[in-house]
């Protein structure tokens, strides 16, 4: 690794995007985007780079300023491992690869990536604390929209045979990968929702955000057995009696409120 790298930031008073563009034209480096201004980061010299964008901003009559800077280079690998801590939500412990396990908990291994969902998360913890209470040995589980897999691998450590599903296939493959880590397994797993489904279960999982939840419903009442469980996360202040007033035709058995969010545990009458 070089002692030093180089940082050049461009923040043009207009045409953001077209900047952005024309730096992706002139190099093959990643550009940030953060709060109007673009930032690209190289252990070569930027200075062909800054002269050629000042002179497209003067062609193009837009104002930019910028910056070019020498920065020291850190263990960045290092330092981004040390910022991700591990969490325990009632009997389960979740954590990456890198930290060791923890006694008398319910080990969940969950390596930060592309895919929403590793414990930290309000609505996230809110649904591992309603798994953790009312998900039991042999239920039968069905996760829509998945992502990372937390859930259903913290329902099928509790005895459950779980099904998952999300629209995002990464979703899917990062929650099949999860799995294996785990070595847990998924029974069925599927890229689409719960509109694929040719069973009932016994608890339905659905931690996703309310306006879909609302367009879905019907999927998931379908989904759930008689005096099954459904349990609804994603759901913020302003949408909550909007959801609870779509599945009044389930009795509430549990609103676990985490700041603005919600978690609805329901039960099919």
């Amino acid at each position: 690794m070089d002692e030093f790298y180089y940082e050049l930031r461009i923040s043009p008073q207009s045409q953001l995007t077209v900047f952005s563009e024309i730096l992706f034209e002139m190099t093959h480096n990643a550009i940030e985007e953060k709060d109007g201004t673009l930032i690209i980061r190289d252990s070569d010299p930027l200075d062909d780079i800054l002269w050629a964008i000042k002179a497209f901003a003067s062609k193009l009559g837009v104002e930019i300023s910028t910056s070019l800077s020498t920065e020291k280079n850190e263990d960045w690998i290092k330092n981004y491992k040390n910022s991700i801590n591990p969490i325990a939500v009632g009997s389960f412990y979740i954590r990456p690869d890198w930290i060791e396990k923890k006694d008398n908990f319910i080990d969940i291994i969950i390596n930060p990536a592309l895919a929403f969902g590793s414990g930290h998360h309000e609505t996230t913890s809110s649904c591992l604390t309603a798994i953790d209470k009312y998900v039991k040995k042999d239920d039968t589980l069905l996760d829509v929209g998945c992502g990372s897999g937390i859930l259903s691998i913290a329902a099928q450590k509790k005895g459950a045979v779980v099904d998952i599903c999300d629209t995002d296939e990464i979703a899917v493959e990062s929650a099949k990968e999860n799995f294996a880590l785990n070595k847990s397994t998924i029974h069925k797993a599927w890229v689409g929702s719960a509109n694929a489904v040719d069973q009932t279960y016994d608890v339905v999982i659905a931690n996703i955000i309310a306006d879909v939840i609302l367009i879905i419903n019907k999927d998931l009442k379908t989904a759930v057995k008689p005096d099954g469980i459904l349990i609804l996360s994603g759901i913020i202040d302003k949408y909550f009696h909007k959801i609870e007033e779509k599945f009044s035709d389930f009795h509430t058995l549990e609103n676990i409120e985490k700041g603005e969010w919600h978690t609805l545990v329901l039960q099919r009458k």
